[in-house]
Formats: C-alpha cells, structure tokens, sequence
C-alpha cells in the first residue's frame, strides 16, 4: 500500500497535479517547519529545504528510475532532514572559512545530492540485510551509545568484546556494500 501510494504521490508530483502537491504539502510540510524550528532553522528555511527537497525528487525520477520502498511521507521527510543537515554543516563551515565565499553552481549541489541520497540508500539497504543482533548493535554504535552501555545491553563481557564484535559489523557491511554492483556507480 505504502509503495502504491508513493508512486501515486510521485507521478502527480511529476505530472504537476496541484490536488496531489497541495496533499503533499498539507501531509508534510508542517513536520518539517517543526523539525527545522527545533533544529536552529526558522520557517523560511523549511520552506526552501521542502522546496529543494521535492526538487530533488522530481529530477531524481528523470534521471533515473526512482523506486520508494518505505512511505513517500517518510521518505520526503528523511530528504529533508538530510538536505537541513547538510545547510547546518555548509552554515558552519561557511562562518569558518576566512577567505569568503565560493558561489557554487546549483546544478553540481543538485547531481551531488543525488548521489548522497543514493549512498544512504544503499547503506540503510546492506544495513537491513545484517543479522538483527549486528543491525542493532551498529544502529547503537552510530548513534554514539557508549561501550559500557553496548556491553550491558548484549551481555557481553567486556568492552574489547563489544569493540571486536562492532568491528566485525562494520567489515561484514562493509563488504556487503562493495559487493553491490551500485557501490562502483556511486563511488
């Protein structure tokens, strides 16, 4: 169902159907002025970062084939999380950079964003086909929990065997990323 409704939503948001935008923005866009709000962002900002989010969108599907897995709604927003992220980041480097500021050409920051959100995708992909103790274990270990935690919560007996057990995670999807005939398109 999820996957009929996002093709739904995609190809009126290709075909320009005002009815499916305006649901697109009804549905989506009061989740992301939140999420921004709380994340140093004011309303202008969530409106450019929806903009370029549903931007993305529609020239991802004309380049290639774009087929949405989860929720078009969950979906949208994770690009738009991805997108504010990656403004913060610029943000900061911009104050940083003392010998002013490089304009960049829109096309090159769109085909770049393109290419991120493919390598997320085949991360979160790799990252689905573990075993669920090592998807776990590496969702805990992204998310910066601390190894006396980890230990306690898989039982292990110490933190050398959480570190060890985390490392083999990491070369097992390591490896299952660069068996994917994407990962040499995407590198």
């Amino acid at each position: 169902m999820k996957a009929k409704q996002s093709n739904i939503y995609l190809k009126g948001l290709l075909s320009g159907d005002l009815i499916i935008i305006n649901t697109i923005y009804k549905n989506n866009f009061p989740k992301v002025v939140g999420f921004i709000k709380k994340n140093k962002g004011a309303y202008r900002d969530a409106e450019e970062i929806f903009q370029d989010a549903l931007f993305h969108l529609i020239v991802r599907s004309k380049v290639r084939t774009l087929e949405i897995k989860s929720s078009f709604d969950g979906y949208l927003f994770t690009i738009c999380k991805n997108l504010w992220y990656k403004e913060l980041n610029e943000r900061k480097n911009r104050v940083r950079n003392e010998r002013g500021l490089e304009l960049k050409d829109e096309t090159f920051k769109h085909i770049s964003f393109i290419l991120e959100q493919e390598r997320w995708e085949l991360f979160e992909e790799k990252l689905n086909e573990l075993s669920d103790n090592c998807k776990t274990l590496l969702k805990d270990y992204f998310n910066k929990v601390s190894y006396d935690i980890i230990v306690k919560k898989f039982n292990y007996s110490s933190e050398n065997v959480a570190f060890q057990r985390v490392f083999k995670c990491k070369k097992k999807l390591a490896s299952l990323i660069k068996s994917d005939r994407k990962y040499k398109d995407l590198s």
